[in-house]
């Protein structure tokens, strides 16, 4: 709310917010047969894209957004069933059955839920790996006038809804350049992993040019990110 608005919401403010991110976590079932149309190797960004906009058919509702509290009540619907399409899409991709939101659980534990729980066991997160993934995702959510920034405002500018803006905005962080970076990221270190290499061996190789150490590259940057002291 404070990346939206600007400044810090008041108590009945944000207990609002949050209600509505409860109230609007769950996809009406006609967007569940949805998934099926998608193979199991379909990439997750086109996936996420294309529900976003499929989403924005069920919202007429909120395509116009004249005044501040139309715009919030877009905001909370779309941040609260991004989870809910990205858990989905995992799921569907493993070949296991979309699981429900628990209303119960705060929004990451919720994500984790639905990503890892199963019809006969919950997942129970890890406190640690709950925090962890809040503090990364706030973090993330202040990231400067980038690409899908940029983009998302452009397709804005012409008045298109929030949910196609956004859906544009997720077509750019596809890129390896952008949010694919991290992916090159998750691959490097599974390598280290499954080769069992010291750490200061691979850094010796990337000095001699021998590999890339990957999401060291931020254009904005040039030094250090900030964001690493609080991450670590």
């Amino acid at each position: 709310m404070l990346l939206i608005w600007g400044e810090l919401p008041t108590k009945e403010k944000l207990a609002n917010f949050r209600r509505q991110l409860v109230e609007h976590e769950r996809l009406h079932e006609g967007l569940r047969t949805s998934f099926d149309g998608f193979p199991p190797s379909g990439h997750p960004m086109a996936i996420l894209s294309a529900m976003i906009n499929a989403v924005s058919c069920y919202h007429p509702d909120v395509m116009e957004m004249e005044d501040e509290w139309s715009f919030e009540t877009a905001a909370a619907r779309l941040m609260s069933k991004v989870r809910t399409i990205a858990a989905a899409a995992y799921k569907t991709s493993i070949g296991h059955p979309i699981i429900y939101p628990n209303p119960k659980l705060p929004y990451c534990r919720n994500f984790l839920h639905m990503m890892f729980s199963i019809p006969y066991e919950e997942y129970v997160a890890d406190e640690d790996i709950a925090n962890a993934l809040e503090l990364i995702l706030i973090l993330h959510a202040d990231h400067e006038q980038n690409c899908s920034t940029s983009t998302v405002r452009m397709v804005a500018s012409s008045k298109a809804n929030l949910f196609a803006s956004v859906a544009a905005g997720v077509c750019a962080l596809w890129g390896p350049l952008h949010g694919g970076a991290n992916m090159a990221v998750i691959r490097m270190l599974e390598q280290i992993h499954m080769q069992k290499m010291p750490l200061k061996e691979y850094i010796e190789k990337v000095k001699k040019k021998e590999v890339k150490l990957m999401g060291f590259g931020h254009r904005v940057y040039k030094n250090f990110d900030p964001r690493a002291t609080i991450l670590r």
